[in-house]
């Protein structure tokens, strides 16, 4: 690894300044030994719980970067621990690598003010994304440790536990320190309900969880006909309509939220957490009388959440800009973010929201916080996919072979694996890696088809490739940032303008 800046050269060891920190007299900072891509806990003075101890330069010890060591360290320096954000804007980093954490936070520290005003999730994945990529929970949390341990960073930061969908699953997020839960009832929406029969749609209320709802369809009816609320515009009035459709629709899922709910607050006892409700993965819009139904609802059964993420008209497809008529969704946002601060406050979170230049500084600008409520808009923007394909970036500037290898497997690997995700990438739009030049390589990130391909084939592509890809981003890691850095500063910029 080349000097810079942020490095030091002590005795064949190679430090990353910003990672040093004392405490009661020992010393503790981050290195690797020149040469090596290994990264090392150097600790001068003494220390009883770490493992693993191999003598260092001028009297230091090194350890290995062990999820105990990590855990070790949350301990000593509460800072490198996640914690709730409240409604604080916020950013969630998913980083499927686990090398991405150091960009994350210097894009945090380049926009002017965005270490103090925005809150950020820097370990971020679901179940899926965790299988896809066969890291644990606990790895994901440790990977952001230690990159805020290089980094230096000190402020509040969060743990994401993304899409949620049934209670047996949350244990290893809970025991792991998460402390932001995304529940995910997507499964649980009937999107048939809004254009369904009358007679059809009487069946599907009558067949609603009544019991886990602690309802019944008289008291429903009491609560909602004939009552209107206004957002952003002239009052709406619920109809038995507009009531039926919208919890025929999403009534099942209010009761699946709530149980998950229920058992996450078992499982956490005392510890207090972030949740958030997300209902964007479905085929059919989240009308504001629907947001309405939803947060009344949870409201009603003793929900506490701090973001809500409905279905927005027009797409928010993996890893490019939004697709839509901005005018239309700018008139809805600013409903559903009227919603957010009457019925709570809360955040309105934009998933899939990795990409969508277009859309932030309109949901910026009608997300602004009620008085005294929030620091900066009600925001929590949630970005996945798109780290990694600045790590590919990478891999397409300074190791060409590797990257035309990937190229080719995941051509191979899409139609398979976009089963799974909303994207519209064409394959036969992608040109194959033997039509391309080495210069047009890195332009492949920049292709809405090929971003997609690449984007959606990232587990297949780390069973086949993710050791060399480690490798090659260690090797070029200053490379690997600066390219995150300037794609970040662009998600984050219009939140503090």
């Amino acid at each position: 690894m080349p000097l810079n800046p942020t490095v030091s050269e002590v005795e064949g060891l190679l430090v990353y300044n910003q990672s040093r920190v004392e405490l009661e007299g020992t010393s503790f900072f981050l290195a690797r030994k020149a040469g090596s891509e290994e990264k090392l806990l150097g600790v001068q003075g003494p220390v009883t719980e770490l493992e693993g101890a191999q003598p260092g330069p001028g009297g230091s010890h090194l350890y290995p970067l062990t999820s105990g060591n990590a855990l070790a360290l949350r301990r000593r320096f509460p800072w490198l621990a996640p914690t709730p954000l409240g409604l604080m804007t916020s950013a969630g980093f998913g980083d499927r690598l686990g090398m991405a954490t150091p960009g994350h936070i210097r894009a945090l520290r380049q926009v002017p003010q965005g270490q103090e005003r925005i809150a950020p999730i820097f370990a971020q994945q679901s179940v899926r994304e965790n299988t896809r990529t066969g890291r644990s929970p606990q790895q994901v949390v440790d990977d952001a440790t230690w990159g805020l341990l290089q980094e230096g960073w000190n402020s509040p930061w969060g743990a994401d536990a993304d899409h949620l969908k049934t209670p047996s699953v949350t244990g290893d997020f809970v025991e792991a320190g998460y402390t932001f839960f995304t529940i995910d009832p997507g499964d649980w929406v009937d999107d048939a309900a809004e254009s369904a029969a009358q007679v059809d749609l009487a069946d599907r209320i009558e067949s609603l969880p009544w019991d886990t709802l602690e309802d019944s369809q008289g008291d429903l009816e009491a609560r909602y006909l004939d009552s209107s609320f206004a957002v952003e515009g002239p009052a709406q009035m619920f109809d038995r309509e507009i009531l039926w459709r919208a919890a025929a629709k999403y009534g099942a899922a209010v009761s699946h939220t709530v149980a998950m709910y229920r058992h996450l607050l078992g499982a956490m006892g005392s510890r207090s957490f972030d949740l958030e409700v997300s209902v964007d993965e479905t085929s059919t819009t989240t009308s504001v009388a629907e947001h309405f139904y939803i947060a009344s609802e949870l409201r009603r059964l003793g929900v506490q959440w701090v973001s809500l993420a409905p279905r927005f008209v027009g797409s928010f497809e993996k890893g490019v800009d939004y697709i839509g008529d901005l005018d239309r969704f700018a008139g809805e946002f600013a409903q559903h973010a009227a919603l957010a601060k009457e019925l709570g406050p809360y955040k309105i979170s934009l998933h899939s929201g990795s990409d969508k230049f277009s859309v932030y500084g309109i949901a910026a600008d009608l997300a602004g916080s009620r008085s005294g409520q929030a620091q900066g808009p009600l925001i929590h923007l949630k970005t996945a996919g798109t780290s990694y394909l600045e790590a590919l970036r990478t891999v397409a500037e300074v190791d060409r072979p590797l990257f035309r290898e990937i190229l080719t497997f995941s051509r191979g690997c899409y139609e398979v694996d976009r089963a799974t995700y909303h994207v519209s990438g064409q394959l036969d739009k992608v040109p194959a890696s033997a039509a391309l030049g080495d210069l047009a390589l890195p332009g492949l990130l920049d292709d809405f088809d090929a971003r997609q391909v690449l984007h959606v084939t990232f587990g297949s592509a780390l069973d086949r490739f993710g050791a060399q890809l480690e490798s090659v981003l260690g090797s070029h890691e200053e490379t690997h940032y600066d390219f995150l850095q300037a794609h970040f500063v662009r998600h984050l910029a219009p939140f503090v303008g």
